[in-house]
């Protein structure tokens, strides 16, 4: 397998996008650092910690660490990308998937909430990048993926059909984290580094643990999608040469696109 014998770090992997891409890069020979913060589950109807995703992944045959971090916190990715080199011995791949939302408009968010979204939205991918690169550059290159999302699409202007939806500082930070991904991969191309870095957004919003506990009716049961489409682009974005960076990519037109 073209895969056989990285290693990779997926933030946000307990559960939802960030567990499905990593026990698929798992099962094709990836060894993965599996990082966020949960070790328990807070909820039954929420199922997944850190290693209980390690756990499939060497339960079918793949290498797997379990790393608990909170990205919002600088030492803690620090600490990520060092326990994953001294595991594994290398840094091959970094996919960028923690985020969280609240909802409410500029006036509604209480200050501390809009510090937590930047701290995890965009500020954390930038440093994780910051910190992994090196390591990538020792190795002879590698690729970053960094999970963005429909709502970073422009909305245009007035008049509009109907009212805002969602967080705006979400999508302020989404978009940021695009021309962020756009810039970094122009710097990465001219300085020979052979690290490609692209974005990965779903096409439509994906009933994860994170997307449908944080709205949930607490008597209703919680019936889940696997992000597969997500989790086989991400291989394939990682299968391409290094010249292949840049882009904005949508999972499941990816997918169709390459018979995946």
């Amino acid at each position: 397998m073209a895969l056989e014998g990285k290693v990779a770090i997926v933030t946000g992997a307990s559960r939802g996008i960030g567990a499905d891409i990593a026990r698929h890069l798992g099962g094709l020979g990836v060894a993965v650092a599996v990082a966020a913060r949960s070790e328990q589950e807070p909820d039954p109807r929420l199922p997944g910690t850190i290693h209980s995703v390690v756990q499939e992944i060497e339960d079918a045959g793949g290498r797997a660490l379990a790393v608990r971090t909170n990205v919002r916190y600088i030492e803690d990715t620090q600490a990520l990308v060092d326990a994953t080199v001294a595991e594994f011995g290398r840094l091959d791949i970094l996919v960028n998937n923690a985020g969280i939302t609240f909802q409410g408009g500029v006036e509604e968010i209480p200050l501390e909430r809009l510090e937590l979204i930047w701290q995890i939205d965009l500020r954390a991918p930038i440093v994780l990048c910051r910190q992994a690169i090196p390591h990538m550059r020792a190795g002879g290159g590698g690729h970053i993926i960094n999970v963005s999302s429909n709502a970073a699409r422009p909305i245009g202007a007035a008049p509009y059909e109907r009212p805002r939806t969602g967080s705006f500082i979400y999508s302020a930070f989404k978009a940021g984290l695009n021309r962020f991904n756009e810039q970094l991969a122009r710097d990465l191309h001219y300085d020979g580094s052979r690290i490609s870095c692209n974005v990965l957004s779903p096409m439509g919003r994906l009933k994860t643990p994170g997307n449908l506990y944080a709205g949930r009716d607490h008597g209703d049961p919680l019936e889940f999608e696997v992000a597969e489409a997500m989790a086989k682009a991400t291989a394939w974005i990682c299968e391409q040469p290094p010249e292949f960076s840049g882009h904005v990519l949508w999972d499941q037109e990816l997918c169709d696109a390459q018979g995946l």
